[in-house]
């Protein structure tokens, strides 16, 4: 019966993503009719000069906004129930920083680099700071413990952002590391789609393989290793899905925070503690949040638009103040 409510809460969910999805096509600088998007999306004239709007700008970016935003939300589900930190965040943590540092060493070295390369050297930087935010956590006596790792993430993030602004300011990058820093979808086009879409889709695919393991981690450490469950192998392997969700979505829209954070604490409350049923849910969740971020960030003051990390932030913040309260004891 659980399982039946779920599916009918995650099949409103895709129904709300999709006429979102539709609003955000119809909205920015030039407003369109829905009959509009609905004939430019199935039946595509390239003659008509609305249709090229919907279909070559509008369209890839609503797209890349939906499935970054399952990509981040996911990610920070996979980090939240193999750490069992209710704070963790591929933000928090400071695999974001990591994959942005590489991307302001690319662009200060390698200018020219394309962007199958640049995503490749993102996701480099997000293993490594990851790698070295863990040693870190753990390098002190006791372990590995939910505040240490939250602390070792902030403290690496800090670094990282110092130095990429750092670079920026030596080698003139400023204006073009804006874009990472504030984070936007707006350049997101059909070619980054093709490479974008299939890595994410693979990252979320595998969290859902091993989202039943993840439930059991989440319950404890004892709890999953007496059922059975190979613990460092599912961390170590969900650490690896999340790092690649993250560091291919900052690759393509740049630094944005508080998706993994908020996004699997609202599927819980909605679904339960099961993990089978949080990380899918999330995966919808975020893509609402990113789509609406990025609409709000368009509507705001057109035809300017706003950083669309401002839009997540001005829900994220609150809330992770929220839950740091809530958790300090546990912490």
């Amino acid at each position: 019966m659980n399982g039946l409510t779920n599916g009918g809460i995650g099949l409103l969910t895709i129904i709300a993503l999709l006429f979102i999805m539709f609003i955000a096509i119809s909205y920015g600088a030039k407003d369109l009719t829905l009959s509009t998007v609905w004939s430019a999306v199935f039946h595509y004239n390239p003659e008509l000069t609305t249709h090229q709007i919907i279909h070559e700008l509008r369209l890839p970016r609503v797209l890349g906004a939906a499935i970054i935003g399952a990509g981040f939300a996911v990610a920070g589900a996979l980090m939240q129930g193999i750490t069992r930190n209710p704070l963790a965040d591929s933000g928090i943590l400071g695999i974001n920083a990591g994959a942005t540092f590489m991307v302001a060493l690319s662009f200060a070295f390698f200018p020219d680099m394309p962007y199958s390369m640049l995503m490749l050297v993102s996701f480099l930087g997000a293993v490594l700071s990851t790698a070295f935010i863990f040693l870190l956590g753990a390098s002190t006596p006791g372990g590995l413990t939910p505040l240490r790792l939250t602390l070792a993430g902030s403290v690496v993030a800090a670094l990282l952002h110092s130095l990429s602004s750092g670079i920026a300011i030596y080698y003139n990058l400023n204006q073009d590391l804006a874009f990472w820093y504030a984070g936007g979808v707006a350049g997101v086009k059909w070619h980054h789609l093709k490479l974008l879409v299939p890595m994410i889709l693979l990252g979320i695919v595998g969290a859902v393989l091993i989202s039943r393991s993840v439930s059991l981690i989440s319950l404890g450490e004892e709890v999953s290793v007496g059922l059975g469950v190979k613990t460092r192998r599912i961390r170590l392997l969900g650490i690896i899905l999340a790092v690649i969700l993250a560091g291919v979505g900052v690759s393509a829209v740049g630094s944005i925070g508080f998706v993994g954070l908020v996004i699997p604490h609202i599927a819980r409350r909605i679904v339960g503690v099961d993990y089978r049923y949080i990380i899918p849910l999330s995966g919808l969740l975020g893509a609402v949040l990113l789509v609406l971020a990025d609409l709000g960030a368009r509507m705001v003051h057109p035809p300017k638009e706003l950083a669309i990390s401002l839009m997540v932030a001005l829900v994220g913040v609150p809330f992770f103040l929220y839950l740091a309260r809530k958790e300090r004891r546990g912490l």
